[in-house]
């Protein structure tokens, strides 16, 4: 019983399909985001209080949402943004949710993924957004500027699109650095230098990449992990690159399923949940290596990758787990969302431990 225990604090069976949830941050709030059977979206924002979970709010829009985010909102003013059906990126504000704050037509096809930067104090600079589609375009907002973005990653002469599933921002570490990783349903990760304007690295995994996430956005790239179809996720030293090689890595096989999401534990950035599409949640641990860098014969560095421990995993449903998010203010508090659609609102204890 000396491991963290990850346990059901509530949940609610809802009406509708169930695509993200976020934690209103400095609140003991969440929204949750999706669509209805007509075809119509919804944001509902839930409270957690005496043991159970009360619908606040129901804020019902035309078209449905698929992805949200407040990382490139202020503290004070805590604004949704987020990506829909039809290609549509929006900011709200949540207590006058009747038309958006900002809003662009960023896409041809569906947002499948969203993320925010510069925004709740975290990551140095503008506040931007960086949408990825499956029209196979990655671009980032700056809200402060209408209509247009302010990057665009678009494939190259010749190539095929293919679906981007996921968008990360990190390496915000100062008001000049930024980057963009993003994962392709082919198994493409790529790197974008938002400084450079330029493709940093890419790398083919295999399978379709799901779910990608920096330990943190604020810091000099630390870590990388991307999940994928099949299975299996990866994790990245992403301090030093070689030339050739690229960065040191690790994969692991777990879920025996898509590894549908991934998110540091805001408190402790070697510690991350990974959701399946068995309906199961997997706590993980990393732990670095005595050196963190090598060099090869000709001289080069190389990184050098840790180890990783499954510290705690529990089966929540038996349909995918297809959002989850940590409370940025109250130490292993979650919710997550799947597609039997059910919310949870879950503790997991002992975190402090590692």
């Amino acid at each position: 019983m000396d491991k963290p225990q990850i346990i059901l604090h509530a949940h609610k069976s809802l009406n509708f399909t169930l695509f993200d949830s976020k934690w209103i941050p400095s609140s003991a709030k969440f929204v949750v985001i999706g669509n209805q059977p007509k075809g119509n979206g919804t944001i509902q924002i839930y409270e957690v209080s005496h043991g159970d979970v009360d619908l606040v709010k129901q804020i019902d829009k035309s078209v449905s949402l698929k992805c949200a985010t407040f990382g490139a909102s202020s503290l004070q003013q805590r604004y949704l943004a987020t990506g829909d059906f039809e290609g549509k990126v929006a900011i709200w504000n949540l207590e006058e949710p009747s038309l958006p704050v900002y809003s662009a037509k960023g896409h041809k096809e569906i947002v499948n993924a969203i993320d925010g930067v510069g925004g709740l104090g975290i990551g140095e600079g503008a506040p931007e957004l960086v949408t990825g589609s499956r029209d196979g375009l990655v671009k980032v907002w700056d809200p402060r500027q209408k209509n247009d973005p302010v990057a665009t990653m678009a494939p190259g002469e010749g190539e095929t699109k293919r679906d981007c599933w996921t968008v990360a921002f990190g390496h915000a570490f100062n008001v000049h650095d930024r980057c963009v990783a993003a994962g392709y349903d082919n198994g493409d990760v790529k790197l974008f230098d938002l400084r450079k304007m330029a493709l940093r690295w890419e790398h083919n995994l295999k399978n379709g990449v799901v779910g990608i996430e920096f330990d943190r956005k604020d810091i000099d790239m630390n870590k990388l992990v991307a999940t994928t179809l099949e299975s299996k996720f990866y994790v990245y030293d992403m301090r030093t690159q070689h030339p050739t090689k690229g960065f040191a890595s690790l994969t692991e096989k777990a879920h025996k399923s898509t590894i549908w999401c991934v998110k540091h534990l805001p408190q402790n950035r070697d510690i991350f949940m990974t959701t399946g599409g068995t309906g199961t949640l997997n706590l993980w641990k990393y732990t670095y290596p005595a050196k963190r860098v090598t060099k090869t014969e000709e001289g080069q560095e190389m990184g050098v990758i840790g180890s990783l421990e499954l510290i705690q995993n529990t089966a929540l449903s038996t349909q995918p787990i297809s959002s989850f998010d940590w409370s940025p203010d109250k130490q292993g508090l979650c919710v997550c969302t799947a597609f039997d659609q059910t919310l949870r609102v879950l503790v997991t204890t002992r975190l402090n431990q590692f």
